[in-house]
């Protein structure tokens, strides 16, 4: 072949074997593939896998310890003389309840050791059926308490406002109350407006008295609380007077009701 001869095949290229195809060169990895390859999969170690733990514990710890604080901060930002007052309530609660335990041990005992069980039995379902005959509002009562007075010349006092306080010596011990000759019970309401009110169902009119039998120690603190009843009262322009007595009276009688479906289940 002379050097004017055109040559119109392929070229081998020096170092190529006839018929091979050319090998392309591995391609370089960026920078962020080179950091998924390193992160993924994730290659956990045990002492990784246990400092997790440890952490996760003392999260948890540390989040149940935050939400006890925060349960407690509403006594945390009380006054002085509220957290007094609430826990002076907590100890009279205490005491009473101590005091039924004491009744119960003794009536307890009291059975064990007579001579004549049925008798004494007898006494207690006697004393039993007059403590709720007064619950009951069917029997008169008497005892220390207090007498809660009520002055409303204008009217201005609501029903709710006499519910709120029969409410609070509820939760203060009150065995028995009477309101203007009604006698007050489980299922006692008051309706109508200020001047008009109605105490089931019965109209009484200003002043409007609580006659409350129970511990007057406990009963007259609760009444004259910070923000409480009387406080409550005296911004609807009314006037309070509360008096303790040795021996409050309270007869106003309901009268004894039926059930209509309600049955003992005693033999």
């Amino acid at each position: 072949m002379s050097d004017d001869e055109e040559f119109t095949g392929d070229r081998e290229q020096p170092g190529e074997q006839p018929g091979e195809q050319p090998v392309d060169a591995p391609k370089e990895l960026t920078g962020r593939q080179r950091l998924v390859a390193g992160l993924w999969p994730p290659r956990i170690t045990r002492a990784q896998l246990i400092v997790a733990v440890l952490l996760f514990v003392l999260g948890l710890g540390l989040a149940i310890q935050v939400r006890s604080n925060s349960d407690n901060s509403a006594l945390r930002g009380a006054r002085q003389e509220d957290l007094v007052r609430i826990l002076d309530e907590v100890d009279d609660r205490s005491q009473r309840l101590e005091d039924e335990k004491q009744r119960l041990e003794d009536q307890r005992t009291e059975l064990e050791n007579s001579s004549d069980q049925a008798e004494e039995a007898r006494k207690q379902t006697v004393e039993k059926e007059r403590q709720l005959g007064i619950l009951a509002g069917t029997v008169a009562a008497h005892g220390p308490g207090i007498t809660l007075t009520i002055n409303d010349p204008g009217g201005a006092v609501e029903a709710d406002k006499l519910l709120d306080a029969l409410q609070e010596l509820r939760a203060a011990g009150a065995e028995a109350i009477e309101v203007n000759g009604v006698r007050v019970v489980a299922n006692t309401y008051f309706s109508g407006d200020g001047g008009a009110i109605k105490v089931d169902g019965r109209k009484i009119s200003p002043p409007y008295v609580f006659k409350v039998i129970g511990k007057p120690q406990d009963l007259e603190p609760a009444l004259n609380i910070p923000g409480g009843v009387v406080q409550t009262l005296e911004k609807e322009q009314a006037t309070v007077h509360v008096s303790q007595a040795d021996d409050i009276v309270v007869d106003a009688l309901r009268p004894a009701e039926r059930p209509d479906y309600a049955r003992s289940s005693a033999p």
